[in-house]
């Protein structure tokens, strides 16, 4: 299925993973709405993708500016959700319940809302992808909290993709990814990245754009859905 002329809306599209998405959807030739918290970042996004990119502030834990949102697009084809702040690595002692339900509120239940306000918008043929991340099935210490949600997306992408079939639900479960999403996850972002590649099947971590491909390939195969897709160097088998 070709991408082109569709209308693809990225959350989470400013940066990282979702900004590689967006950025591969444009160079398919599809039309990309893409909306992050901090207008700044959205106007750098817009800015930098060019072309017909459109850009909108949403903060995705208030559940009546989702639905404001999705009211504002109007119809279009494929949704997908790499929303997140920072990941909250922490013993389970450590974490204060406000912590960990406003991870929650953003990572779980915005996906959740995008999901519930985007799925009578989108039109034949169209797809929502949420993101996961290996931690769903090889959580660390201190990590209880991410593999929770993460785990918990996988799960309600394969109820969604039942219960809202013939819309395709699917998600994509990175693996460690170089972003800037770890400059404020880790005391040294790249100490880490080269320790976590290490210890990886390819010798590295990987880029945002083959996590970005994983995506694209859930967007255009019209006969995947209720998958879960990993992009995660081996991470799994290790």
């Amino acid at each position: 299925m070709s991408l082109a002329d569709k209308k693809i809306v990225i959350i989470g599209g400013t940066s990282g993973i979702g900004f590689a998405v967006a950025r591969q959807a444009l160079a398919a030739g599809a039309d990309v709405v893409v909306a992050s918290s901090d207008q700044g970042r959205v106007d750098a996004a817009t800015k930098r993708l060019g072309g017909p990119a459109e850009g909108h502030r949403l903060d995705v834990a208030d559940g009546d500016a989702i639905a404001a949102f999705f009211e504002q697009v109007g119809d279009f084809d494929h949704l997908v959700y790499t929303a997140g702040e920072s990941l909250l690595i922490k013993p389970l002692a450590d974490t204060a319940p406000q912590e960990a339900r406003a991870l929650f509120e953003r990572r779980f239940w915005g996906a959740f809302l995008s999901a519930k306000y985007a799925a009578p918008r989108l039109r034949d043929g169209g797809s929502i992808t949420f993101s996961s991340g290996v931690l769903a099935i090889r959580p660390l210490p201190g990590t209880a909290l991410a593999a929770g949600i993460t785990g918990g997306v996988e799960a309600l992408s394969r109820a969604l993709a039942v219960e809202l079939a013939p819309l395709r639900v699917n998600v994509v479960q990175p693996g460690v990814i170089r972003t800037e999403l770890w400059d404020s996850s880790v005391p040294d972002p790249e100490a880490f990245l080269q320790g976590a590649g290490s210890g990886l099947l390819t010798g590295r971590v990987g880029t945002a754009e083959e996590a970005a491909a994983a995506y694209l390939f859930a967007l255009s195969n019209a006969y995947v859905t209720g998958t879960t897709l990993a992009v995660d160097g081996g991470a799994a088998l290790v």
